[in-house]
């Protein structure tokens, strides 16, 4: 059973501290990267690993650990290296590449090599279908691969090469790779120094170059703003914005249907009682708007909080007897009909078997088998 580093459990409570404490089961998925960057792939050992650490069972653990594919869950390679086989790259040759590699390699999907270097598998797609067929190791791309070129690939990697990606920084052990994925950075001199976008990337933006497209007003030399000063910003426009807003004049007091005209303000209508916040006039809303508001689904449906609503008060329930008589009356004039019933579905044999059994004995002096047995023949 492995027994995990100081180290590791080190990362691992500074992963977790990167969540709120009511929230730490949110470091799952970076602590099963950690856990994969020890031992290769995500063992029982640590499965436990991480229910210790965040408290879980390891069924919660197990569960997640089983829903994505970047945990492995048996030993992988050095290198894993996906092929993909989806429709844009399949139709390209990406199902040669794989067929080829895997008749190379010995090995089919999801297996890895005797030394122990390469694992193999077909993907679903990995997003690059402008640059197809392609193939990632360790997550990292060779585009436009074809069946020689992916042999060139993985026997540098099993001569002890690391072949640059196409895209992407210098390549990685499978368990390099999943400290990066748990959070931490890649500490090889110039690990990220390599790489850019590739040219199917970049055509939009070369196109849109040449030909004089851009957005207007857009300023490519435009220093970005810190948040500081982008608050500020906002604070003064918004400022400008009220500055420029004619002044509101006070609304006049509405006359009362007894002293029209005279200037009198109104009487406050009386209290509804309802704990709803005032809202605006139904005209001035959406239907939609109005209805989340005063949260009535409909205007049949009385709510206590919808503003302006008299809910009726429940009278007195009805007594049992009275509900009793009810069912009785409903199951009389609902009968089942008797064309729907299976074979052997019959009331009164039931109802036979049922007093033969309380009683004990059935018929003939029989035990309560037999009688049950000789109810149905009745």
């Amino acid at each position: 059973m492995t027994v995990f580093t100081e180290e590791t459990r080190a990362r691992a409570r500074e992963i977790i501290a990167r969540y709120p404490a009511d929230r730490s089961r949110s470091a799952l998925l970076p602590l099963l990267h950690l856990v994969q960057s020890e031992e290769g792939y995500v063992s029982p050992a640590g499965v436990e690993f991480c229910a210790e650490v965040l408290g879980l069972n390891k069924a919660q653990v197990g569960a997640v650990a089983t829903f994505y594919t970047m945990y492995k869950r048996k030993p992988t390679g050095d290198y894993l290296v996906s092929v993909c086989t989806n429709t844009m790259c399949n139709v390209l040759g990406g199902q040669e590449v794989y067929d080829t590699l895997a008749e190379h390699l010995g090995v089919g999907h999801d297996e890895t090599t005797e030394d122990g270097k390469i694992t193999l598998e077909h993907a679903e797609c990995l997003a690059a279908c402008d640059y197809g067929p392609v193939m990632t190791v360790n997550y990292d791309f060779f585009d436009n691969v074809d069946a020689q070129s992916a042999l060139g690939v993985v026997e540098e990697l099993r001569a002890g090469g690391r072949p640059m990606p196409t895209r992407g920084a210098r390549l990685c052990t499978l368990k390099e790779m999943a400290v990066q994925l748990a959070g931490f950075a890649d500490e090889r001199e110039g690990a990220v120094a390599d790489g850019g976008p590739g040219a199917a990337t970049l055509r939009g933006l070369h196109l849109a170059e040449q030909h004089g497209i851009s957005v207007p007003g857009f300023d490519p030399n435009t220093p970005i703003r810190s948040k500081a000063e982008a608050d500020k910003a906002a604070a003064e426009a918004k400022a400008r914005t009220e500055a420029a807003k004619p002044p509101v004049e006070p609304a006049k007091p509405a006359p009362t249907a007894g002293n029209a005209g005279a200037g009198e303000p109104a009487k406050p209508a009386a209290a509804t009682g309802s704990t709803a916040p005032d809202v605006k006039a139904p005209d001035a809303k959406s239907p939609q708007v109005r209805t989340a508001e005063t949260r009535q689904p409909d205007a049949g449906t009385a709510v206590p909080d919808a503003p302006g609503t008299k809910v009726p008060t429940d009278g007195t329930p009805p007594a049992p007897r009275d509900a009793q008589a009810a069912e009785a009356a409903g199951a009389a004039a609902n009968a089942p009909a008797g064309d729907g019933k299976p074979a052997g579905d019959e009331a009164g044999a039931q109802q036979r078997n049922l007093k033969e059994a309380e009683a004990g004995t059935g018929a003939n002096g029989a035990g309560p088998a037999v009688a049950s047995e000789t109810g149905v023949q009745k």
